[in-house]
This record gives C-alpha cells, sequence and structure tokens, in this order.
C-alpha cells in the first residue's frame, strides 16, 4: 500500500514536500516512482528513487525538484520548488519490485507501465 499526503494550494513560485509512505512491502530491492496527472492530460514520470538510492529526473522538473527516501521509515518525499500553473495536477507515488530499466523507461514516457503498485494520489494546485 502507498499512501501520498502533502498536496494542497500553493502560490506560484511556491513549495511543497509531498510524502509517500510505503507499507505492507517486504521486498529491500525497489523503486518509487512519482508521477502526476493534470487535467486532461496522461500521467506524467516526475521522478525516480530506487531502494539503493539511486535518482532519476524528467526534464521538466530536474533542477526544481529533488526526490529523497528514508529506507527506514519507508517513505519518499518530493520536494518541489518554483511551482507553475501547469504543476497543477494529482501526484502519486508508484512502486515497483525489482526496479526495472527506470532511465530508459523515463525517457521513453514509459515508466507509468512499468509500476505495479499505486497510491490514491494527493491534489495539487498552484494560483497565480
Amino acid at each position: 500500500q502507498l499512501v501520498e499526503s502533502g498536496g494542497g494550494s500553493v502560490h506560484l513560485g511556491g513549495s511543497l514536500r509531498l510524502s509517500c509512505v510505503l507499507s505492507g512491502f517486504t521486498s529491500d530491492d525497489y523503486a518509487i516512482g512519482w508521477f502526476r496527472r493534470a487535467p486532461g492530460k496522461e500521467r506524467e514520470a516526475l521522478s525516480a528513487i530506487t531502494s539503493g538510492g539511486t535518482t532519476l529526473y524528467a526534464e521538466s522538473v530536474k533542477g526544481r525538484f529533488t526526490i529523497s527516501n528514508d529506507n527506514a521509515k519507508k517513505t519518499m518525499y518530493l520536494q518541489m520548488n518554483d511551482l507553475q500553473p501547469e504543476a497543477t495536477a494529482v501526484y502519486y507515488c508508484a512502486a515497483v519490485s525489482p526496479p526495472p530499466a527506470l532511465e530508459k523507461l523515463l525517457r521513453h514516457g514509459e515508466l507509468r507501465f512499468a509500476m505495479d503498485y499505486w497510491g490514491e494520489g494527493t491534489r495539487v494546485t498552484v494560483s497565480s
């Protein structure tokens, strides 16, 4: 089970930190991805992190978003800075074990198809 939190409303240029708590997951070799779905758009991969600490970012968020994890707490975070109106979306975390070829899947826009477990999402609204 994955449970996201931390969404909310923020002004243009503001910041939010999303959390994703992973429970009932017995594997120690996994990857967690953050995705978002904006109104009328497909689900978009933003970032991913493996249990070993390898991180990847989509070009659209590189330099503004930071993914991190606390393995002891089985919690993953997505720090989002300088939020723009296009960031208004529902944000999801998802898990897969073992980690697939994350970089290749991210580059080809196929990461969302590789994930096995999804949270319910948390909504982020950016207002000007």
